[in-house]
This record gives C-alpha cells, structure tokens and sequence, in this order.
C-alpha cells in the first residue's frame, strides 16, 4: 500500500521559514516527479513546486518563486520543501503528490496533508 506521510507544518509568524518533508513507502517513485499542492479555506488546491527525478529543473508557481526551494532525496523516497520569507497568504494545509508523467500532473498518490499556518 502506498503511503506517503508529510511532516513539518506548524505555526509562524510571516517573514519566518518552515521546512515541510514528505516521506513515501510501499511504491518507488524515483522515476516519478514529486511534488506540493496546498489548498487554503474556501479555495480549490493549488500547484505549488514539482521536481522530476533527477532534481533538475524544478519547477514553481509564481506565487512562490524565489521564497520556496524543493529537493528529493531518492536514496530516502522524499521530497522536502524549504520556505522562506513566509507570507500570510501562504497559509494553507500542504499536501505531498507523487506518481505522475508531468510535473504539474495529474498524480495518483497523495499524502493527507499538514496545516501551515502564518500569522501576520
């Protein structure tokens, strides 16, 4: 059974930094992009950032371009998401995605998403 298992969320106030890391078991996605969605109260789930299997490229949403940086560690089966210079706009509950042909999607495994939280 695939799992895929986010940790990292929390509470910060905005300009702050939080590192999300998404750890998956059951199936071998080093062939597979990985990558963050978020979805905040009231809106539709949004791209965030996708890595393909070599880590090259990565790609981003503007909204986040230049604050958020992803990495995966194949060896591991993870992907962590570094971010920086956090705004309250960011807040939202992060969901880890992997399991697809493209960067953007559609995947087909899905973690069950941890709440990020920036305060103003």
């Amino acid at each position: 059974q695939v799992q895929l298992v986010e940790s990292g969320g929390g509470l910060v106030q905005a300009g702050g930094s939080l590192r999300l890391s998404c750890a998956a078991s059951g199936r071998t996605f080093s062939s597979s992009p990985m990558g963050w969605f978020r979805q905040a109260p009231g809106k539709e789930r949004e791209f965030v950032t996708a890595i393909n299997y070599s880590g090259v490229r990565p790609y981003y949403a503007d909204s986040v371009k230049g604050r958020f940086i992803i990495s995966r560690d194949n060896a591991k089966n993870a992907v962590h998401l570094q971010m920086n210079s956090l705004k309250p706009e960011d807040t939202a509950v992060y969901y880890c995605a992997a399991g697809s042909r493209n960067l953007v999607g559609p995947y087909d495994s899905w973690g069950q998403g941890t709440q990020v939280t920036v305060s103003s």
